[in-house]
């Protein structure tokens, strides 16, 4: 009998190594396909941490390791940390779903009147988005901000559609004030992260110099070097994307959240509710992003394409992705569906592994066999469909100057897809691109063909017709 205990232990043990030794594999081929500068990844399941791993560099300057130290800037996942804040109030009786922001905010425009706080966290307002407004300083004052945004036009009617926009986030991070009284950093520092001194803090200015802070990197396709972000969305940016955090600290939110220390279990589901779109058509609930994996819902966000936070609450498991960078596309959810797949059998969506697969082979540098391993995909399911796949494979190809696998990638698109207009437009761009004008027209009226309302291959054939024109003229 004790035999038999202990060698139903030590199986049990050699299955956690190897899910340990699976993920790790995945994460290290990943970080070597995609050239991800730094990177750290935490797995829980039942409130046990099942994995957790540092890759990498802080920083590419300082040549500083990714430790559990590193302070990653989440960018948009804060909103998920801001949202929490926001349903305490509301658990609390504080604040409501249904309040109108007039009743906290003053001085707004009578088209924002009818505004409520469903519509700020489900990116249903129709306010006009700040960011998109370059002559509005990042050091104006709030009122100064509600003044200039007075002047501009609402995007939509009132909880029409969703359409994602950091000025709900800003005006969220004003009511709180108003209500507590305290500063929005000290209000989430206090209901979230009590003990967790040094390990979380607010910037949303890139150029900030902070000890142990990982800072976002671009890839320059040109200089084939990573090159430091500087963006700086000021102070009042902090709610929406200024949340940096450890991966510990981040985790241990995580478990907060799921052992409803945060929010009690009725209004979490409350925040995990679809919000009802007039269009009918958008799928978001409040402040989170709903994800079906396998037929499972997750809820979660992600954030600068370099983090990304998912909790499958049927399956007791979360899943935390932080990076700084990656060379040909953003990958957080890819990762977060490939590991959840490794951990939990219920959560393997082939389909999605396959186009993950897809996406890689393309991608490398010496992709001879990559056609092949698609084809034998497809044969074992012709049922599944990659056009937009490749579509984005094509494009991720031309920015880094790629255009000859690319439009080998585009030309595979329309064999498989011969009735889609957007294959032909895309492989019309293709060729546009590398000055091969005649296959590029033929191809955008091929386009035309499937969609007469293309506007973009109108309005490339008139571009190749031009060029035409003006070798006839120069030979003349």
């Amino acid at each position: 009998m004790l035999l038999s205990i202990n060698a139903f232990s030590q199986k049990k043990i050699n299955s956690k190594v190897e899910l340990k030794q699976s993920i790790d594999n995945y994460l290290r081929q990943t970080i070597k396909t995609n050239e991800i500068p730094g990177l750290a990844v935490g797995v829980v399941e039942d409130g046990k941490i099942i994995f957790e791993a540092y890759y990498g560099k802080e920083n590419l300057e300082e040549n500083n390791s990714v430790t559990k130290n590193s302070l990653f800037r989440i960018y948009s996942t804060s909103k998920l940390i801001s949202t929490v804040g926001v349903f305490q109030l509301i658990e609390k009786g504080q604040l409501s779903l249904e309040d109108k922001i007039s009743k906290y905010l003053d001085h707004l425009p009578r088209e924002w009147q009818e505004v409520k706080i469903k519509n700020l966290l489900s990116h249903s307002s129709g306010i006009p988005n700040i960011i998109q407004y370059n002559d509005i300083s990042v050091t104006a004052t709030d009122s100064e901000k509600i003044a200039k945004l007075s002047q501009e036009k609402m995007e939509f009617e009132t909880g029409n559609q969703f359409s994602y926009n950091q000025t709900n986030y800003w005006l969220l991070t004003m009511i709180i004030e108003k209500i507590t009284g305290k500063t929005f950093e000290d209000y989430i520092l206090k209901n979230q992260f009590s003990s967790s001194k040094d390990e979380v803090l607010f910037s949303s200015n890139s150029s900030e110099n902070i000890p142990n802070r990982v800072v976002k990197n671009f890839y320059n396709t040109k200089t084939k070097l990573y090159e430091k972000t500087s963006e700086n969305d000021g102070l009042r940016a902090h709610s929406g994307n200024g949340i940096n955090i450890t991966l510990p600290t981040f985790i241990n939110w995580s478990n907060n959240l799921a052992n409803n220390v945060f929010l009690n279990s009725e209004t979490k589901k409350s925040m995990w509710k679809l919000f009802e779109f007039k269009n009918k058509q958008d799928h978001f609930c409040y402040g989170w992003d709903i994800t079906k994996v396998n037929n499972y819902d997750s809820y979660g966000f992600s954030g600068g394409n370099v983090s990304a936070y998912r909790n499958f609450p049927d399956n007791k498991l979360s899943i935390i992705v932080l990076s700084n960078g990656y060379r040909y596309a953003p990958i957080q959810d890819q990762i977060i569906n490939h590991i959840a797949s490794l951990v939990d059998k219920n959560l393997i969506d082939e389909y999605l592994l396959s186009k993950e697969s897809i996406t890689s082979e393309f991608l490398k540098i010496n992709n001879q066999n990559a056609e092949q391993i698609y084809k034998e995909l497809k044969k074992k399911h012709p049922e599944w469909n990659f056009e937009k796949t490749f579509n984005s494979i094509g494009y991720i190809l031309i920015r880094n100057d790629r255009l000859h696998d690319a439009v080998k990638v585009f030309e595979l698109n329309v064999q498989e897809n011969p009735n889609s207009a957007d294959a032909f437009d895309s492989l019309g761009e293709g060729y546009f691109i590398a000055g091969k004008y005649e296959i590029s027209k033929k191809n955008y009226l091929k386009s035309l063909e499937f969609n007469p309302k293309n506007d973009n291959a109108g309005k490339m054939l008139l571009k190749i017709n031009q060029i035409f024109l003006q070798k006839n003229n120069y030979n003349e």
